[in-house]
């Protein structure tokens, strides 16, 4: 009888993680499946090429697939190199103190601050204090602080996994530590490094609440890429043609074509980064 108990446990458990597994999936099939059905009658090239029309009762998306391509893209210059060297400082040079445990806390505790907080911050810092304006760029500044301890948490935890024996063979063998961090530990690390970033970033693509307060637009009828204006982005645009648009019976079969675009995007950007970490993996091997 004493052995059966941790089988029995061990049953329950599985049964309790497959059937966890199975609601969130079957959740998740569902919303697709929503999105799908409805949208797919309106993707097309001329719908992803085509601006806004006739506010925006007509047209397609490309005004805000270029917006959003963008905004992802300043986003990405401006929280992977600070992201990545805090997360290298923290790992690989900094004592592990009271202080550094500190920081660490709050950068774990920052990324559980509500996105609508860093718009409100990315409004007061970038677009009043440093008069950037309601732009491109103080959004995606915004969006890159949001990203910030996304990265700097996954990039740490990449690195946590590299084994000290590898970092001490390459001192061992006359490297200084600087060369040690840049020509073994980042390299080895990097699948982990380059799959929190693409997924960050992608979570950040789809982000509304920071971009609502600092520079996205309701309605632009030409392809925009300035920083100093405003822009349209995929995710706003598919919250004010479901919530504030004045026909919105007229426009739902465009927000479900929009839906689907940005499902599809965010789908392009995880699969990116499932691609380089099976890249580097079997470079490795």
């Amino acid at each position: 009888m004493r052995y059966k108990t941790p089988k029995i446990a061990s049953i329950i458990e599985w049964s309790t993680l497959l059937l966890s597994t199975c609601l969130v999936c079957f959740f998740l099939l569902v919303v697709l499946w929503e999105i799908i059905s409805k949208g797919a009658s309106k993707l097309s090239w001329e719908f992803v090429f085509s601006v806004p029309t006739d506010g925006m009762t007509k047209g397609g998306v490309f005004t805000p697939v270029i917006g959003t391509v963008l905004l992802t893209m300043i986003t990405a210059l401006f929280s992977i190199p600070f992201g990545v060297s805090c997360a290298i400082y923290l790992n690989e040079y900094a004592e592990n103190n009271w202080l550094t445990r500190t920081i660490r806390a709050s950068i774990r505790n920052l990324s559980g601050v509500p996105s609508i907080i860093y718009g409100l911050f990315g409004l007061a810092l970038f677009v009043q204090a440093l008069q950037f304006g309601t732009s491109m760029l103080a959004a995606g500044l915004t969006l890159g602080l949001l990203s910030l301890p996304y990265i700097i948490t996954t990039t740490e935890e990449a690195l946590v996994r590299i084994p000290n024996s590898t970092r001490e063979a390459a001192l061992a063998i006359g490297a200084t530590k600087f060369e040690t961090i840049k020509d073994v530990v980042v390299p080895s690390a990097m699948p982990g490094i380059l799959t929190g970033v693409v997924l960050t970033l992608s979570r950040a693509a789809g982000e509304t609440a920071p971009i609502l307060f600092t520079g996205a637009a309701f309605y632009i009828n030409r392809s925009t890429g300035y920083l100093n204006e405003e822009f349209m982005a995929l995710p706003y645009h598919l919250y004010m043609l479901s919530t504030q648009h004045q026909s919105i019976e007229e426009v739902r079969p465009i927000a479900y074509g929009t839906a689907l675009v940005l499902v599809i995007v965010v789908f392009l950007m995880n699969l990116t980064a499932f691609y380089f970490r099976y890249k580097y993996r079997k470079n490795e091997n």
